[in-house]
């Protein structure tokens, strides 16, 4: 069997890999590390949890320090780059993990913190520079990062930055290494559009290295799916997550806000979790993935922009709460468990609207992933936990029987009040308030709880004394009036007043536009009393 000695590899890399409890190569890095010694460009398909690090930053390093150069002001000599911030972290963590016995420096550069420190970083020059392509076309425009002398380039995950949206970058980053430069490409994936991507990078004839089955996952993680309805998956995960034990639980949701629906939904099931997305910020993520390191935090709910930088021992379950709709991106996911051999579970929860992602992900396997009965007991668990989606009947009330005007939540899961003639999940004007998006908030509405079915009135008398009942036949002219009276009702009604059609009960507070009206009306009866008792000789009261 291979040894981290059969590979050429010196000293004081192979005391490190020893330290680091490392006695044999995975199979990427027996087949890569030689290639990339004997200075050959490289193509590395394999999936992630395969030891894709050490296969590029072992041979890397052991390169920088055969030939030293002091690198000159504001350039550097090796550049990898990496989709994600916590990829490059991690990757910039093992670099200084192998090279613990020799000198060479390194830094990191991405966005979502300060520039000013990356800035400093590089100002003297660096061995290896490993940056997001965002963060490193800042340096370069701002003048703080030259490239022209970039002598090793790493593109690691080059599918995920295709996903991600950098292949602009890309090019242009291509454009201003120079050419004579050594270049390893590796990708868990390689459709057509990433092997275009790497004829741009890669100048030499490379050398194509697979060490599985392109787009298949690890053999060690046990896949299943569950054919689940969506209201109750919220319980189906807590009865996973509590079936798992001790172990690390990472879940993957398809949004950043889903994530954090996840992570409230499970805290009402009393399980602790943290949520890890592009809204928080660099400390956050770094807390709640430090935690998830340690074991204080045991279950991470996760989005796909931070997938790639999860790589944390002891992955027991890898949950797709949502199924991906790009099945590159199941491999992916479920590759954070089952790392360099051991063995890892992946349980994906399916509803109707995903089975197509689900035929797409198998088709792209070349296999069937196991389908599990949902378990007894969900539909009475989702209901006490309160997590299903509340949608109206045709009949117009809920699923609980609740009246047009009773609160319920729409398929999103937003509180909604729904009126008569205003369509269901659209508050009435007035009603809504900063909190669900409203302009304006009527001070004058009671309690939820005392809220009562508002009832149709008839509309009050017009002027010329017919009734709005009367079926008399109008003139145009007449129901043009009309129809302009209604609509200024409508439009110009004070703030706070209730419309026309709804019955204010007699404990029911006046809103403040009413009462200006009522006291406008009291004014207008008395000064018209003055005056009858004035053209009848009295003197009015005080």
């Amino acid at each position: 069997m291979t040894q981290f000695t059969d590979l050429g590899l010196i000293e004081p890399l192979l005391r490190a890999l020893s330290h680091e409890g490392y006695e044999r190569p995975t199979p990427i890095q027996a087949e890569a590390i030689p290639h990339a010694l004997a200075g050959h460009d490289l193509v590395g398909a394999a999936q992630t949890g395969t030891g894709k690090t050490a296969a590029f930053a072992l041979p890397l390093i052991q390169k920088l320090i055969e030939r030293p150069v002091a690198p000159r002001a504001r350039t550097i000599r090796a550049l990898i780059l990496a989709p994600t911030r916590e990829l490059a972290s991690q990757i910039e963590d093992a670099i200084r993990a192998y090279a613990r016995h020799v000198k060479v420096t390194s830094a990191t550069a991405f966005g979502g913190v300060s520039i000013g420190a990356q800035r400093r970083a590089i100002l003297n020059g660096l061995d290896i520079l490993v940056a997001t392509p965002g963060r490193l076309l800042d340096l370069v425009g701002s003048r703080d990062l030259d490239l022209s002398r970039v002598e090793f380039l790493v593109l690691d995950e080059a599918d995920r930055m295709l996903d991600l949206g950098f292949i602009h970058d890309l090019r242009r980053i291509a454009n201003l290494l120079p050419a004579g430069r050594q270049s390893l490409f590796f990708s868990a994936t390689m459709p057509p559009p990433i092997r275009e991507l790497a004829a741009r990078f890669l100048k030499k004839t490379p050398v194509e290295v697979a060490v599985t089955r392109v787009a298949s996952a690890a053999e060690t993680v046990d896949q299943s799916v569950v054919m689940v309805r969506a209201d109750r998956k919220p319980a189906l995960l807590a009865k996973v997550i509590g079936e798992t034990g001790n172990g690390r639980v990472l879940v993957f949701t398809r949004t950043k806000h889903g994530a954090d629906r996840v992570v409230k939904q499970l805290a009402g099931a009393g399980i602790d979790s943290a949520a890890i997305h592009g809204n928080k910020s660099q400390n956050q993520r770094e807390r709640a993935l430090d935690g998830f390191r340690d074991g204080s935090i045991r279950v991470l709910i996760a989005t796909d922009i931070a997938a790639r930088g999860i790589d944390v021992e002891g992955v027991e379950l890898v949950v797709n709460y949502d199924l991906p709709n790009i099945a590159e991106t199941y491999v992916h996911r479920i590759g954070r468990t089952g790392r360099a051999g051991a063995e890892g579970r992946a349980v994906a929860f399916c509803i109707g609207e995903e089975v197509s992602y689900l035929r797409d992900i198998e088709r792209l396997m070349r296999r069937r992933i196991f389908e599990l009965p949902e378990p007894e007991g969900l539909q009475v668990a989702a209901a006490l936990s309160r997590v299903a989606v509340e949608t109206p009947r045709a009949d117009g009330r809920g699923r609980d029987g609740r009246g047009r005007d009773g609160r319920g939540s729409d398929p999103r899961g937003k509180d909604v009040r729904s009126h008569e003639g205003r369509g269901a999940g659209r508050p009435a004007r007035g009603d809504a308030g900063p909190a669900d998006g409203g302009r304006s908030r009527d001070v004058t509405r009671p309690a939820a709880s005392d809220t009562r079915p508002a009832r149709a009135e008839p509309r009050p008398a017009q002027k010329s004394g017919r009734r709005p009942d009367d079926n008399r036949d109008e003139t145009k002219t007449e129901r043009a009036r009309s129809e302009h009276r209604h609509h200024a009702e409508r439009t110009e009604r004070p703030l706070g007043q209730h419309p026309p059609a709804t019955r204010r009960r007699a404990d029911q507070p006046v809103g403040f536009g009413e009462l200006v009206e009522r006291i406008s009306e009291g004014m207008n009866g008395r000064d018209q009393g003055r005056g009858e008792q004035a053209r009848q000789g009295r003197r009015p009261g005080l």
